[in-house]
């Protein structure tokens, strides 16, 4: 197969798979869809019911240790000690009794049948528990009281072989006497129960030290209703709004009205107030409130302010991590949306480093996510025309771009991690001496080669594109003590690339490019560490997008392509020599120019669990 061929193939089987996967369902197969609502008619009907008993506890002081061997023994056998037991009716029909059993795992539901073999037990893990909420009836003659259990487990997907977190409700009735007070404080017990529960079987991930958003906490809930396809708002109202109702999240909703408006409210507003700080947006609404914090006098608290993201944009690159570090299968859309929403209503917290950015004009920004140069870049920034289309934008942009491919010219070092990189064959270093960030440093050699690699990018000046630029705040935040002035020489210790002519350099943070794009998959969100990616000139179209290709599930370093090289550094230098061409930071595009960055690990904080 030649390589135009096998080019054209590639790209009618990315494009085919996307319009697959967008395909509404009521297209693709309307009689599923009758099965489908009919199935889901189904298991939204409700149980609800009465007669609750309560076991007996072992509490006296001479079985305590004896108890607590019993329940370390029960959690590594995976049966949990019933704390509350309870028979109870459904809502709908009286006559159908379940009985109803709490242990520190689980909550078990069996319907009570005179035939045995018709007994359905269905289990009930409390570590998929957001919330329980116990009330009265609409009937103020129904002497009866009602406590609703919220769990969003892991179900298999119609038409797909993964799995993704669904929405279970769980609805009884407390009837324990004609005392409509004496019920309703039974329910209160059984709803104060299974949230205590909930909260222990706390999600756990190797090496993570967890920390909890005080209960209840306070959030205030940033949107933007512009971001991606324009549906952020009514995806919170369909979504989000219910998830933190049932987990008893008070939260304010503010809608943002222009470019930097989080900015704004990050700078100044009142974080006292509030225990954490969530966007419903895209990645850029995040990047706003990040240099909102750090822009601030007290920046060195304000950044420790828990911060939480919920998809709602195009990219959603950090929230598709977050998604990854909880070790869940991969998904899109509003499942990613559900997953994120379920991990936030959890309210643990970890480490979330920041990377600082220097550039030439002495604008200091932080970012979360990535620096991009060349071919990423010019995609992020040029495929804003097609941002209707959601996430597929970028797929849209990466086809695009491949059928004129540019080449840039620049000059990149870096302070490596003490390890070798990736690849075995690594260009020889050049003296650190050799690197100097001043565009005027080789006048003659930029000029010489202006013509040689037809990069005629425009996009720094284009009008569509959302910039970091105009008067800011001084500059806070932690010292860069592994920079030197951009004027001057790299450290000695440094690395300086030997190649000059590069489609692509990619430094991340975070596991996720996009949703469907695993750039980092050994990243976490605490690592310390930058990822660094380029791609060196003379690489294929073809060999370009395998390797985009095989980033999906993040195989890409897997492909053995000897022009792609990932380099693991806590530091790094950019200088771009071609006269035009695009540079951004967490999707954002900054002044173009010399440029410089060092992680601080772990300086803000992130709601992941």
């Amino acid at each position: 197969m030649t390589d135009s061929v096998e080019l054209k193939f590639l790209l009618q089987l990315k494009l085919s798979s996307r319009q697959t996967q967008s395909l509404p369902l009521s297209i693709a197969c309307p009689k599923v869809c009758v099965c489908v609502s009919v199935c889901c008619s189904i298991l939204r009907t409700s149980v609800c019911g009465s007669r609750p008993l309560l076991l007996p506890s072992i509490t006296s002081p001479n079985k305590m240790d004896q108890k607590k061997t019993d329940r370390d023994s029960s959690h590594r056998n995976g049966i949990g000690q019933v704390v509350l037991y309870g028979e109870f009716t459904a809502t709908d029909n009286r006559k159908v009794r379940y009985a109803v059993s709490l242990t520190e795992l689980d909550l078990t539901v069996q319907k009570i049948t005179s035939a045995p073999a018709g007994r359905s037990k269905v289990v009930f893990n409390l570590s998929d528990c957001i919330g329980c909420r116990a009330f009265k009836g609409e009937d103020n003659t129904d002497v009866g009281a009602y406590f609703s259990a919220y769990f969003y487990p892991f179900k298999r997907r119609w038409m797909s072989s993964g799995v993704a977190r669904q929405r279970v409700e769980q609805c009884f009735r407390v009837a324990l006497a004609q005392d409509s007070h004496a019920n309703l404080e039974e329910a209160q017990r059984w709803a104060r129960a299974i949230n205590e529960g909930s909260v222990l079987q706390r999600p756990q991930r190797d090496g993570v030290l967890y920390s909890e958003v005080r209960r209840p906490c306070r959030v205030m809930l940033l949107v933007n209703p512009h971001s991606g396809k324009g549906q952020a708002l009514s995806l919170f109202t369909g979504h989000v709004q219910r998830m933190l109702t049932e987990a008893g999240v008070p939260h304010t909703v503010v809608i943002t009205e222009r470019q930097n408006h989080a900015r704004e409210l990050a700078r100044e507003a009142d974080l006292s107030q509030w225990d954490a700080l969530v966007i419903m947006s895209g990645d850029g609404l995040l990047f706003e409130v990040v240099n909102g914090l750090m822009e601030r006098e007290d920046w060195e608290s304000a950044i420790q302010t828990p911060l939480g993201i919920l998809p709602g944009g195009s990219g959603n690159a950090l929230a598709a991590s977050i998604h990854y570090y909880s070790g869940s299968q991969p998904v899109s859309s509003e499942e990613l949306l559900v997953s994120c929403g379920f991990l936030l209503c959890k309210g643990l917290v970890s480490r979330l480093d920041l990377v600082s950015v220097n550039m030439a004009s002495s604008q200091r920004l932080f970012s979360f996510l990535s620096l991009a140069w060349g071919f990423v870049a010019d995609v992020d920034i040029e495929s804003e025309k097609y941002r209707h289309v959601g996430a597929a934008r970028f797929t849209v942009g990466t086809l695009v771009r491949l059928a004129s491919l540019r080449v840039y010219q620049g000059r990149l070092a870096y302070l490596p991690v003490d390890e070798p990189p990736s690849r075995a064959e690594v260009s020889p270093p050049l003296p650190a001496s050799a690197f100097c960030s001043s565009l005027l440093c080789r006048p003659s050699k930029a000029s010489s080669h202006q013509n040689t690699f037809h990069n005629s990018c425009n996009s720094n000046n284009a009008g569509k594109a959302r910039r970091v630029d105009g008067p800011t705040p001084a500059p806070r935040g932690p010292a860069d003590s592994l920079l030197a002035p951009l004027e001057q020489p790299v450290p000695g210790d440094w690395t300086v690339v030997a190649e000059e002519d590069f489609v692509l350099m990619l430094a991340m943070y975070q596991a996720h490019l996009g949703e469907d794009m695993l750039a980092a998959p050994g990243s976490a969100p605490d690592d310390g560490l930058i990822h660094l990616f380029y791609v060196k000139a003379g690489i294929s179209r073809t060999a370009l997008l395998r390797i985009f290709l095989a980033m999906e599930k993040g195989a890409h370093l897997a492909t053995g392509c000897p022009y792609l090289v990932y380099v693991k550094v806590r530091a790094l230098r950019l200088e771009p020599l071609s006269p035009k061409g695009v540079i951004t930071v967490d999707g954002e595009a900054v002044d173009y120019g010399p440029v410089q960055a060092q992680v601080h690990g772990g300086l803000a904080r992130l709601v992941s669990g």
